[in-house]
C-alpha cells in the first residue's frame, strides 16, 4: 500500500464511485464532481449492478463514495438496492460518503430519523436554503437551490446525525432539513440537488468542501487507496466520461466516401410546396418525403426524389430482423446478436459522403420517423412489447433531393449517384420553370367527406391524472407526460380528383398550424402528418455540435397577447419554469452520458414567438472532446439520439421510472406518436423534431403491386382512413385536472382544424 505525505491528494488522482438508482440527473452531478474534485476519476454503477458482498472488497481502490438521487423511497429495498448497506460498513472499509436526495434520505433513516411526505411536494422548485456556516458550507453564502422531492426526514433530537442546512417552506411544509453530517461517520448529504442547473451557491462549494473534509479524513485514518486494477474495471467499468459511439456490424469493412453532386438554381419562383407537387407530392400510389420548415425560425425544406428502387428500412421491436424493401422486392436481414441502432450505423457507415454545400444541412441519407416505444424499449427492455402495426423504425434512403432556402430563395439540387449529371440538369431546368399558381381552396370532393372524431374519455383521464399525481406524491417521479389518443374516422378515398388526400390534408394543417418542424413522411402503409413546434436533436457535420430545445410552456396568440403578457403568464408561473427546468436538467444529463463533460444550457426558458403561440424555450448545446477521430464523429450523434430516446419532454423525469409508469396509465402503446422524426445526412448531421401536432395513418389496403413495382393506393370512390391523433400534457404536484384536460382539448384542436372539424 503507497503511503501519502501529510496534505499529498490521497489516491492520486482521486477516484470516485458514484452510486446511480436509476435517475436522469447522474451524469449531472457526475460532472459537478469532475469540475469540483479535479482530475477526478469517476466510475458509475446502477444500485442493483452487483451485490454488497462484490461491491466491499472493491471499496479500497476509491477515496470517496457519492450517493445519486432517483425515483422511490429508501425504505424499499427496490429503489434502494446496495445504497443502505454503504452505512453500515465495518470500520475497516469505512471512507467519505456524499449524498444527494435520495442519498439523504437513506443515511437519515438508517441514523433512526423519520420519513415522510411533504404536505406541498417541491418538484423543480427553487428555495433559498439556510445553513450553520460549518462542514459542506464552510465559506458558503446565499444558497437558491433546485428541490426535487416529495419525502423529507426529521433527525431524530441528539441523534447520530445532526443536521447542516434547511429551508423554511413556511405554512406549506414548515422547516425541512436540506443537509446533514454523521456525527461519527465521514458521511454527509443534502437533500436539494446541486447538480441542477438553477442551483447556485451550493453546488461546487459544497462539492469543494466536502472533498476538503474527505481528505482531512482520509489523511486522520491513514486510508491510502490501492492501484487500480483491470479486474476492478471489470465489474465497475471505465471512468466517465467514456465516449463510445454506436459500434457497426461485425465485418463492415471502410469504404471510400461517396461525393455529393450539386446544382444550385438561384430565385426559384415556387415555393416548396410547388416543388413537391412537381416530384410526386399529389401522387397518392408513391413514397414521398417531406422535412418542411412551414414557419419562422425554420429555414430550409428538404424534398426527397424517391422512385421505386430508393430503399426503404422497416423495423418491429417484436421482430428480430429488419425489412429492406426496394422495387417492390422486400428481403430480411437478421439482426443475430446486434440491434437495430447498430444495423442502421452500418448502413450510413457504408454510404458516407462528402463535397456537398457545406450550408446545406441535408445531402442525402435517411429519412422518416422512429417510434415513441423504440426509445421506451431501449430504456426498459422488461416492459410489455404492445402490439401495433405502425413500424417502429420507418425509413428511406434518400439518393436525390432539393433542399429550399428560404432565406436566400435557391434551391440546391443534389444527389448521392455517380454520373447523375443529367437527371441534376433536368431537375435544375424545371424548377427554373416552376411558377407559383394563384391559390384556390381544395376543390372538395363530389360526395361530401364525414368526419368521425373519437375523443378520450374524459373521466377516464382525469382519473389518471390524479393517478399519476400520486405517484409524484410517493416519491416514483417529478414528472409524468400523460397522453392519450383521438381517433379520426374519414370518410373518403385516399385519392380524389386523381390527387392524394392526405396531401391536401397536410397543406390544410400547414396552413392553420404553421410550424419551424413540419413534415409529411408517406412511406406506405404509414402516412405521418405533422406540424411540430418542437426540435428534439440537431447534430451538425463538424464540428460535432449537439443541440436539443425542448418546449414545456405554450401561450396561444390573440387580441391583447403581447410578448410582455407572454413572459408573465410563462416565466411568471412558478409550474411552466418547473416542468421546463426539469426536462432541462433531464437533457443535460443525456448529453453528458454520452458526450462527457461539455455540455452548457445556452438559454434557459426564453420566450420565442412562432405563427400562432409563445412559447417557453430552452436550448442546451455539447460537444465531444477534441481528440474524437473522424470515424467516431459520423455517427456520434446518432449514439445521442439513441441514449436520449425517447424524448424527456414526452416523458417526465427520471425518465425510466416514468416510462415504466406511464406505460400502466396509459394501458396502449402511443406507437408514432411521441416518437421523432427528422434525418440523418450521408455526411454525419442529423435533425430530429418531437411528433406533435401531428397524425398518423397506417392503411392496409396499401402494399407492393408486382406489376409496377411500386406501392399501391385504393382508389375506389368511396373509402375510410383511419388516423391517429395523441396529445397530453406534463402532470406536476401543481396540475389542476380540469385545467390539464383543457390544455389537451387545445392541442388537440389545432390539429382537428385541418379535418374541418370541431369539437
Amino acid at each position: 500500500m503507497v503511503q501519502c505525505r501529510p496534505g499529498q491528494l490521497l489516491g492520486d488522482p482521486p477516484r470516485i464511485l458514484l452510486i446511480d438508482s436509476y435517475d436522469s440527473f447522474t451524469y449531472n452531478l457526475a460532472s459537478l464532481c469532475r469540475r469540483s474534485i479535479p482530475g477526478c476519476n469517476i466510475h458509475i454503477i446502477r444500485n442493483d449492478q452487483i451485490s454488497v458482498a462484490q461491491l466491499t472488497p472493491l471499496l479500497g481502490l476509491f477515496s470517496a463514495v457519492v450517493i445519486g438521487p432517483g425515483p422511490g423511497s429508501p425504505d424499499n429495498d427496490k429503489d434502494i438496492g446496495i445504497v443502505k448497506h454503504i452505512w453500515r460498513l465495518a470500520k475497516e472499509h469505512l471512507l467519505p460518503v456524499f449524498g444527494v436526495c435520495l442519498g439523504l434520505q437513506s443515511l437519515a433513516i438508517e441514523s433512526g430519523a423519520t420519513l415522510k411526505r411533504l404536505n406541498v411536494v417541491k418538484h423543480g422548485q427553487i428555495s433559498q436554503v439556510h445553513h450553520t456556516g460549518t462542514g459542506l458550507f464552510q465559506g458558503v453564502g446565499v444558497v437558491e437551490a433546485v428541490r426535487y422531492h416529495s419525502l423529507h426526514v426529521v433527525p431524530q433530537e441528539a441523534g447520530d446525525v445532526e443536521c447542516l442546512a434547511w429551508a423554511d417552506d413556511g405554512q406549506e411544509n414548515g422547516k425541512v432539513v436540506m443537509a446533514i453530517q454523521h456525527n461519527t461517520k465521514p458521511f454527509w448529504a443534502v437533500q436539494y440537488h446541486p447538480e441542477s442547473v438553477r442551483t447556485h451557491g451550493g453546488g461546487e462549494e459544497v462539492i469543494r468542501n466536502f472533498w476538503t473534509q474527505a481528505e482531512k479524513w482520509l489523511i486522520s485514518h491513514n486510508r491510502v487507496s490501492h492501484p487500480w486494477s483491470t479486474s476492478a474495471e471489470s465489474v465497475v467499468g471505465k471512468a466517465w466520461p467514456h465516449i463510445e459511439p454506436t459500434p457497426y456490424a461485425a465485418g463492415v469493412e471502410d469504404a471510400d466516401e461517396g461525393l455529393v453532386h450539386t446544382q444550385v438554381v438561384n430565385s426559384p419562383a415556387a415555393t416548396i410546396i410547388d416543388i413537391c407537387e412537381s416530384f410526386g407530392a399529389t401522387e397518392e400510389d408513391c413514397h414521398f418525403v417531406l422535412l418542411e420548415s412551414a414557419a419562422q425560425p425554420g429555414r430550409f425544406s428538404i424534398a426527397g426524389c424517391l422512385s421505386p428502387a430508393s430503399l426503404k428500412i422497416t423495423y418491429h421491436i417484436n421482430e428480430r430482423r429488419v425489412s429492406v424493401e426496394r422495387n417492390g422486392e422486400r428481403k430480411w436481414e437478421d439482426l443475430d446478436s446486434q440491434d437495430i441502432w447498430t444495423w442502421l450505423a452500418s448502413f450510413m457507415h457504408s454510404r458516407r459522403a462528402r463535397g456537398g454545400e457545406p450550408d446545406v444541412p441535408f445531402w442525402g441519407g435517411f429519412i422518416g420517423f422512429l417510434s415513441y416505444e423504440l426509445g421506451t424499449h431501449s430504456l426498459s427492455p422488461t416492459l410489455p412489447i404492445q402490439d401495433t402495426k405502425q413500424p417502429d423504425v420507418n425509413l428511406v434512403f434518400v439518393e436525390r433531393s432539393v433542399v429550399f432556402d428560404s432565406l436566400t430563395n435557391r434551391a440546391y439540387v443534389q444527389s448521392l449517384l455517380s454520373d447523375d449529371s443529367e437527371w441534376l440538369s433536368n431537375v435544375a431546368s424545371r424548377l427554373q420553370k416552376v411558377v407559383t399558381p394563384p391559390y384556390h381552396p381544395p376543390t372538395p370532393p363530389r360526395t361530401p367527406s364525414r368526419v368521425s372524431i373519437t375523443l378520450p374519455d374524459q373521466h377516464t383521464y382525469i382519473s389518471r391524472i390524479k393517478q399519476a399525481k400520486e405517484y409524484l406524491f410517493s416519491g416514483d417521479s417529478y414528472e409524468l407526460c400523460l397522453t392519450a389518443p383521438t381517433r379520426i374516422s374519414v370518410q373518403q378515398p385516399a385519392i380524389i380528383n386523381g390527387v392524394s388526400s392526405s396531401w391536401e390534408l397536410y397543406k390544410a394543417l400547414r396552413r392553420s398550424n404553421p410550424a419551424p418542424h413540419s413534415g409529411y413522411i408517406r412511406l406506405h402503409p404509414s402516412t405521418l402528418i405533422s406540424s411540430s413546434p418542437e426540435r428534439f436533436l440537431s447534430f451538425s457535420r463538424a464540428p460535432a455540435l449537439c443541440q436539443l430545445r425542448p418546449i414545456k410552456g405554450t401561450v396561444r396568440k390573440g387580441p391583447g397577447i403581447t410578448r410582455a403578457v407572454a413572459e408573465e403568464a410563462l416565466i411568471g408561473s412558478p409550474k411552466e419554469v418547473a416542468e421546463n427546468l426539469m426536462i432541462v436538467d433531464l437533457i443535460r444529463h443525456d448529453l453528458h452520458g454520452v458526450l462527457g463533460e461539455d455540455v452548457t444550457v445556452k438559454q434557459f426558458c426564453g420566450v420565442e414567438e412562432y405563427k400562432t403561440v409563445w412559447q417557453l424555450v430552452s436550448v442546451i448545446e455539447g460537444q465531444p472532446s477534441a481528440n474524437l477521430d473522424h470515424e467516431d464523429r459520423h455517427n456520434l450523434g446518432w449514439e445521442v439520439l439513441r441514449k436520449s430516446l425517447p424524448p424527456g419532454s414526452m416523458t417526465g423525469a427520471p425518465k425510466k421510472r416514468s416510462v415504466e409508469l406511464l406505460h400502466e396509465l396509459e394501458d396502449q402503446p402511443r406507437s408514432v406518436y411521441s416518437g421523432v422524426f427528422g434525418y440523418w445526412d450521408v455526411g454525419g448531421g442529423g435533425d430530429w423534431s418531437v411528433i406533435i401536432r401531428s397524425c398518423f395513418k397506417y392503411d392496409s389496403s396499401c402494399g407492393m403491386s408486382a406489376h409496377d413495382k411500386g406501392p399501391t393506393a385504393t382508389t375506389e370512390p368511396t373509402g375510410t382512413q383511419e388516423w391517429t391523433l395523441g396529445a397530453g400534457g406534463a402532470i406536476t404536484a401543481l396540475s389542476d385536472p380540469d385545467a390539464e384536460w383543457d390544455e389537451m382539448m387545445v392541442k388537440v384542436e389545432s390539429v382537428l382544424r385541418a379535418f374541418q372539424a370541431a369539437i
